[in-house]
């Protein structure tokens, strides 16, 4: 009697992620985002971001007209904030490792994926399959039903993030991803939205995606600060 397969669990499931696309994602992202911003489910403002990805750890979000100089770059866990071209605040974040989970995971060694994936909380010997928006998904970090830890939803055909739950210190962040598009060798989200312990907070929504640019480095260097447009 041929015994049935035993389930993935987390690392299986990185695992057929990375090989699927590590050495295809498209190293740079830049996009066009309009973000609506949100306080007690109630729209309160609407911006337009622009932003650009280096992957695996570099980010830069504009705001505002193109020579603002209204930014925040990110590098590794570090961040930047610059107003009017000034540099107005550095400290420790990670993006809740949003820039790792969407497509910096597939620039590192498999074993140091799963080395930052435990830093970041997840637990990859806990999964299950489950169904997400009428598809069928992977979950990594939970057992089924199980609430109140953070994981992580994969679309089971494609294999990308399709929902995170982020759990610390009883702060809950819920982030979906949704109308992935084709992009390069891989594919990106092109509306977010996000929740902080229940309530909708932000909801983005991109335009003009386009990979694999040739970018300046100084567009990631806040100790040689270049305004968009300039």
């Amino acid at each position: 009697m041929r015994l049935a397969p035993a389930p993935p669990n987390g690392k299986d499931i990185v695992k057929m992620m990375h090989d699927r696309y590590a050495g295809k994602w498209y190293r740079t992202f830049t996009f066009n985002q309009t973000t609506e911003v949100y306080r007690n489910d109630t729209l309160r403002d609407t911006q337009i971001w622009y932003e650009a990805m280096r992957f695996p750890d570099r980010f830069r979000m504009d705001f505002g007209v193109a020579d603002s100089g209204n930014a925040m770059i990110m590098r590794g866990d570090s961040a930047y904030r610059f107003h009017n071209g000034q540099l107005r605040s550095t400290q420790i974040s990670n993006n809740e490792g949003l820039i790792f989970l969407l497509g910096g995971i597939f620039f590192y060694p498999l074993d140091q994926t799963y080395t930052i994936l435990d830093s970041l909380h997840y637990d990859l010997g806990k999964a299950h399959e489950d169904t997400w928006k009428g598809r069928p998904v992977y979950v990594i970090g939970a057992a089924k039903g199980e609430e109140g830890v953070s994981q992580l939803w994969i679309d089971k055909e494609y294999l990308y993030l399709v929902r995170m739950i982020k759990i610390d210190d009883k702060r809950k962040l819920e982030a979906q991803f949704d109308d992935y598009k084709p992009l390069g060798g891989g594919f990106c989200e092109t509306k977010c939205t996000f929740y902080f312990n229940g309530k909708l907070v932000q909801v983005e929504t991109y335009h003009d995606c386009k990979g694999d640019l040739s970018l300046d480095d100084r567009l990631f260097d806040p100790a040689n600060f270049l305004p968009r447009g300039r």
